[in-house]
């Protein structure tokens, strides 16, 4: 049976100081689009969760799923790009 001592070299070897590497940071910069058009998204949902939508709601909620559409897709073809892989698609 092996102590804890001895196992607390391997499992403390690289201390975690709780904040986000440069590459996460970098990732979450790239994402910020695509998570700011879910908030909108989730906010024009939210105000509609204690009453019937009314046209203006619905509205509002079709910008802001339109919007979150062109963010992921703008990510997309960011990612692909940068990756160097062709992108399909397109006006023939």
């Amino acid at each position: 049976m092996k102590s804890i001592a001895a196992l607390q070299a391997v499992v403390t070897a690289t201390p975690f100081d709780g904040e986000p590497s440069d590459a996460e940071l970098d990732a979450i910069e790239l994402e910020m689009p695509v998570i700011l058009a879910d908030v909108v998204l989730l906010d024009a949902l939210i105000m509609t969760i204690d009453r019937a939508p009314s046209e203006l709601d619905h509205q509002r909620i079709r910008r802001a799923r339109r919007r979150v559409l062109a963010a992921r897709r703008d990510l997309a073809n960011r990612t692909a790009t940068a990756s160097g892989a062709p992108v399909s698609g397109g006006a023939a």
